[in-house]
């Protein structure tokens, strides 16, 4: 079979077309011929070798987080999809193995994709929504209709999920995006946008009870002192928070991803407990239950999936290119 696979770390170069073995459908897992496959940041550090010192590959590494496709077969155990099923997933973080024309995955992280849009374009759902859902969810801002909720950098894939979803919640909500992006934003459910461009938060009157930082950087600070106490900071891009790092690294190098996470965020997290305010970095996980939500919410009319372009299997580099000029608003796709 076709697949996208890490040779050695490094830029666009390390990712190769390779023919290698297919999969098969084990005990509790689920075979999928691929329809598309999402595009993310996380790809690119993947590729670089950002988490090497924690979970290092072995090459050639099947790369790929997400992707949507039909259910080719199903392993003993398995009775919640059956073969010619369309579906969508977010791969496991360790497995990787997305980009290929057949991958297998363990059931539980798996779950009909919307019938209302087509199944190529369902492959940009799984990691931009289970992060919007999970970042916006009980277990880290615990966002309510009582809220004022910023949202950074909103113009991107998961960023327009969590517009949508904060709607559908009910709270107030602000963003930060170029004037390219306001428009769309608006039209997702942004009450009020903030042009990074013409000024930082900061220098503005607004206060926030909670915020999904989609951006880092120097103005992740920034944001602090617009927070009120008692206020929360979730990250997708800031310094890890202790505990962060667990399900990225290997058993045998957990105590070194806690040691750089608890040294990497000290300052920030210092200066969050003098402002009253809690920071938290995030990484989302599978969760096959979360993606059957989100594919209902789609089918009801109540979330779209924005896409920014979809590319052939063999324009591979271009849609890459297209993902890491940053300008893409929505998903970068690949078509298999």
């Amino acid at each position: 079979m076709r697949a996208l696979a890490f040779t050695r770390y490094g830029g666009p170069e390390a990712l190769s077309l390779l023919d290698l073995p297919a999969p098969a459908a084990d005990p509790g897992r689920v075979l999928i011929r691929t329809a598309a496959a999402g595009l993310n940041p996380v790809d690119v550090l993947q590729r670089s070798g950002t988490f090497k010192a924690l979970a290092p590959y072995r090459f050639p590494k099947i790369a790929g987080n997400e992707l949507s496709g039909t259910v080719e077969a199903v392993g003993p155990g398995v009775d919640a999809v059956a073969p010619g099923d369309g579906v969508i997933v977010r791969v496991d973080t360790a497995e990787l193995g997305a980009f290929a024309e057949l991958v297998s995955v363990a059931a539980e992280h798996v779950a009909l994709a919307p019938t209302s849009i087509p199944l190529v374009d369902a492959a940009g759902l799984p990691l931009a929504g289970l992060t919007a859902q999970q970042a916006l969810g009980s277990e880290h801002l615990a966002a309510t209709a009582r809220d004022r909720l910023l949202i950074t950098g909103a113009a991107g894939g998961v960023g327009q999920i969590a517009v949508q979803l904060a709607r559908i919640i009910g709270a107030d909500i602000t963003v930060t995006a170029s004037p390219a992006g306001a428009d769309l934003l608006r039209g997702l459910g942004a009450d009020h946008v903030i042009d990074y461009r013409a000024r930082r938060v900061s220098d503005g009157p607004e206060r926030f009870t909670k915020v999904l930082d989609l951006v880092g950087g120097d103005g992740l600070e920034d944001l602090l002192g617009s927070v009120e106490r008692g206020g929360r900071v979730v990250t997708l891009s800031g310094p890890p928070s202790p505990g962060s790092l667990a399900d990225v690294a290997v058993p045998a190098r957990r105590p070194i991803a806690a040691l750089a996470a608890r040294l990497q965020s000290r300052g920030i997290r210092g200066r969050a407990r003098a402002a009253g305010v809690s920071y938290e970095f995030f990484l989302m996980h599978p969760d096959g239950a979360g993606l059957a939500e989100l594919a209902r919410l789609v089918d009801a009319g109540r979330l779209t999936v924005p896409i920014d372009s979809r590319f052939a299997l063999a324009d591979h580099r271009e849609a890459f290119a297209r993902l890491e000029s940053r300008r893409a608003k929505g998903k970068v796709l690949v078509e298999f």
